[in-house]
């Protein structure tokens, strides 16, 4: 659910109440663990982290005008969400990813691309969370993503 709060603090205090809790510790344990270099937004209508201009000046593929996407957290209808673009195109960090998640849940690992769904506030395992925010530097994420993203974009047909 897109929201129109105009910073991450404005959107976790706007959720209701059974949400704020998990949102503003997914936030706490991602501004502890992400590396130097990400900057946190408010971005397609959530909190996020992003590689600025400043570190990548060509932006994001989609939009130029846009920061490099990271990390998101989102409050959606229906479930509590981690977009973490990374996952999506590091099979090496997906894979760890997967490894790790039994040792963290007894619940059926729910994702899809770069999104990772939790039903409750209680599924979400936050320290695995902080663990996952922590894998990749920015350069290692602009590395990845002109590997993955922009090959795609050039590529005829």
């Amino acid at each position: 659910m897109r929201s129109n709060a105009e910073t991450p603090d404005e959107y976790i205090e706007s959720l209701p109440d059974d949400r704020k809790a998990i949102l503003s510790d997914l936030r706490k344990v991602i501004k502890k663990n992400i590396p130097k270099g990400f900057e946190e937004v408010m971005g397609y209508g959530l909190p996020g982290w992003v590689v600025p201009h400043k570190l990548y000046p060509a932006g994001y593929h989609c939009d130029p005008k846009t920061p490099l996407p990271f990390i998101g957290i989102a409050s959606q209808k229906n479930h509590i969400a981690v977009y973490h673009m990374g996952i999506y195109s590091s099979p090496p960090l997906l894979e760890w990813f997967q490894g790790e998640w039994p040792k963290h849940s007894s619940k059926k690992l729910d994702i899809g691309k770069s999104c990772l769904r939790f039903r409750k506030a209680g599924d979400v395992p936050i320290p695995l969370i902080g663990e996952l925010a922590r894998q990749m530097t920015p350069q290692q994420w602009i590395d990845i993503y002109e590997q993955a993203f922009l090959k795609k974009a050039k590529s005829p047909g």
